[in-house]
């Protein structure tokens, strides 16, 4: 048995078999009402903390955003072109480029609780062995997911990658977000 958190705040006790039905629209017993249009986050086994949702489920009247890939804000005019130190560490990138997203939602009229999913490209870290430096990703990112303030976690996935369009970005991050679907103006 675990627990599905849904948009509306309300939550689902069940199994395998109810995260079905509840993808199906149908009624289940819980402590909120279930609504056809809620974003149901299914988290990971074994009550494990680790701050992404092992899948999310983006019920009908909702509208996702496709949010580009955004890269780190250049932060050292006086690095050499080209290089990491440009952007900053892997956490520094990682907070600019959340910070940009969380930005490009808000015009949008949603925040970092509204993502569902989430790609993150990563290149090789030269300040850590030349491997991805994924503790230093994940100190940013849990900055602004599973948090007290900002509880909701994506899916997630992360890749490497042999370089970005920035020399010197170590990480690129695109997020799929859901909203309610908006009145059209005929």
């Amino acid at each position: 048995m675990y627990k599905i958190e849904t948009r509306r705040g309300g939550t689902v006790a069940g199994g395998l078999l109810l995260a079905g039905v509840l993808s199906c629209g149908a009624a289940a017993p819980s402590s909120g009402t279930v609504y056809a249009e809620d974003i149901v986050r299914t988290p990971l086994p074994d009550g494990n903390p680790f701050p992404i949702a092992a899948a999310v489920t983006v019920g009908a009247g909702l509208d996702t955003v496709y949010v580009s890939g955004a890269l780190p804000s250049a932060i050292n005019k006086d690095a050499p072109k080209g290089t990491a130190p440009v952007y900053g560490d892997m956490e520094t990138q990682t907070v600019s480029v959340l910070t940009s997203i969380k930005g490009t939602l808000a015009r949008l009229g949603l925040g970092m609780g509204d993502v569902v999913k989430m790609t993150v490209f990563m290149t090789a870290d030269p300040a850590y062995d030349n491997k991805l430096n994924f503790p230093a990703l994940m100190a940013g990112y849990s900055q602004f997911f599973g948090t007290k303030e900002q509880p909701n976690k994506p899916a997630r996935s992360a890749v490497q990658v042999a370089a970005l369009v920035a020399p010197g970005a170590l990480l690129e991050i695109e997020v799929i977000a859901a909203k309610p679907r908006a009145k059209r103006l005929r």
